[in-house]
C-alpha cells in the first residue's frame, strides 16, 4: 500500500510501557499482510477539523493478529503525548498502511544481516529480527544498538534472550551515558571505532545492512560502515527523530 491508501479504524488491544518515555500500542491488524520494516500513518482529528499525522514503524513480526507500534513521547509533539496520556485499551485510531518498500527485509533475502539502531530506530529492526526468528534462523545477524542508558534500550531483555538462544545472532549494546553492562558491549556513542570493533568480532560480510535512527546518527553510522568495507549498495537507511 501507499500513502494514498484508505484509513482504517484499528482497536487498541494492549498497551505496554517499556520506559517512562517509550510505550507500544498493540492494534488489531485489519490492514492485512505487511513486510518487516514497513510503517503506518496515524491520524488524529480535533473537533475543529484540525488534523495531525505521524508515521510509526511496525515493530511486530509479519503474520500476527496485532501490529505493535512503538511510540516515543516527545514533549513538544502533537501526537505522541496524546498516544501516551490519552489513548486507552478499547479506543480506536485512524491508521493507514502498510507503507514503504525500500526499507524492508524478508527471509527470502537471506544474509548475513547487519542491523544498526539508535534509540527509537530499533522499532523496524525489531520487526526484522522477530521475522528472522520465525522464518530464517540460519541467517547470521549482528545487531548494534545504542541508547543513552541501559534502561533506555527498548526490547533489551527480548534481544538478550534471542541472542542467548541463537548462536547465529550477535547483539551489541552501546550506552552513551553509562558504563557497559556486558562483555562485548561498549560505553559511548555508535561511532567509527565502535562499528569497526563490532564488525571485527563478528567477522562476517554483510549482504544486507539496515540503519535506523535520527539523521545525525544515520549519517555517522552509515559512514562508519562504508569506511569498514560494507558496500554502500547493501546499506538501507531510515531517518527520523527520537531518543539518541
Amino acid at each position: 500500500m501507499s500513502a494514498s491508501s484508505p484509513w482504517h479504524a484499528l482497536v487498541v488491544e494492549r498497551i505496554v510501557h517499556y520506559t517512562p518515555r517509550v510505550a507500544s500500542l498493540f492494534l488489531g491488524n485489519a490492514l492485512g499482510s505487511f513486510e518487516a520494516g514497513q510503517h503506518v500513518d496515524i491520524r488524529l482529528v480535533a473537533e475543529d477539523g484540525y488534523e495531525a499525522r505521524r508515521s510509526y514503524s511496525i515493530a511486530s513480526a509479519p503474520g500476527g493478529a496485532t501490529i505493535e507500534l512503538m511510540v516515543e513521547r516527545l514533549d513538544d509533539g502533537e501526537v505522541s503525548p496524546f498516544l501516551h496520556d490519552v489513548v486507552r485499551v478499547g479506543d480506536t485510531l485512524d491508521v493507514r498502511g502498510p507503507i514503504g518498500g525500500h526499507f524492508v527485509w524478508t527471509a527470502a533475502l537471506g544474509g548475513p544481516l547487519l542491523l544498526v539502531a539508535g534509540g527509537s530506530g530499533i522499532a523496524p529492526l525489531m520487526s526484522m529480527l522477530r521475522h528472522r526468528a520465525r522464518t530464517a534462523l540460519a541467517v547470521d545477524a549482528l545487531v548494534i544498538y545504542g541508547a543513552r542508558t541501559w534502561d533506555d534500550l527498548v526490547f533489551r531483555d527480548e534481544l538478550v534472550a534471542m541472542a542467548e538462544a541463537d548462536a547465529r545472532l550477535t547483539v551489541v549494546f552501546g550506552t552513551s551515558r553509562e558504563a557497559a553492562r556486558r562483555d562485548g558491549d561498549f560505553a559511548g556513542r555508535i561511532d567509527h571505532g565502535e562499528v569497526a570493533r563490532s564488525l571485527a568480532r563478528w567477522d562476517r560480510a554483510a549482504k544486507h545492512a539496515y540503519v535506523c535512527g535520527s539523521t545525525g546518527f544515520v549519517e555517522t553510522a552509515t559512514s562508519a560502515l562504508v569506511a569498514e568495507g560494507v558496500a554502500a549498495f547493501v546499506i538501507r537507511a531510515e531517518r527520523y527523530g527520537g531518543i539518541g
